[in-house]
């Protein structure tokens, strides 16, 4: 018999976008990836939308763990123009990282666009609190959402304190 998922799911959404934060443009990268997430059964329980500022999503990152806020997700600022700092201001916030989900949606990304080899998303730990960086291409959220989605669960559980072995999740073969 299957174990049921025991993951929270409470979840904050988080632009980063100088423009979004001005009301400059619509947040469309922060209602995609809301969308997937509440389709998935999470709750979101804050979507913000910041300049991109160091210090400021900083702060905002380690209030969001304070908080104990299972699931962090960014949009936006993981390029390489001079004011794309949301990789700093998480690696800066994380205890551990999680390199092997930044991996996946890179390469999964490079099926679609060679662009995917110059983002510098970040996947970590803070806590009990995982936080994944994506794109803030809407397009581009959407397809590296997918890709992690999969694991998240398993992921979640893990940090929950799920002790139950990974061998379990896959039927052996002889």
């Amino acid at each position: 018999m299957a174990k049921a998922k025991t993951f929270r799911r409470n979840t904050a959404v988080v632009t980063v976008s100088d423009k979004g934060a001005a009301g400059e443009r619509e947040d469309r990268s922060g209602a995609v990836v809301s969308e997937l997430l509440e389709g998935a059964g999470f709750e979101i329980l804050s979507r913000r939308i910041i300049p991109d500022d160091r210090d400021r999503l900083e702060q905002l990152l380690n209030e969001l763990c304070d908080e104990c806020v299972s699931l962090i997700v960014t949009t936006g600022g993981t390029g390489i123009s001079p004011r794309d700092v949301t990789p700093e201001a998480t690696m800066a916030v994380i205890d551990k990282e999680i390199p092997g989900m930044a991996e996946a949606m890179r390469a999964e990304s490079l099926k679609v666009t060679p662009h995917a080899m110059i983002s510098r998303a970040v996947c970590g730990l803070k806590g009990k609190s995982i936080i994944i960086n994506l794109p803030g291409s809407p397009k581009a959220a959407r397809e590296c959402l997918d890709v992690v989605m999969p694991a998240l669960g398993h992921a979640m559980d893990m940090v929950a304190g799920d002790a139950s072995e990974c061998a379990q999740m896959r039927e052996k073969t002889t």
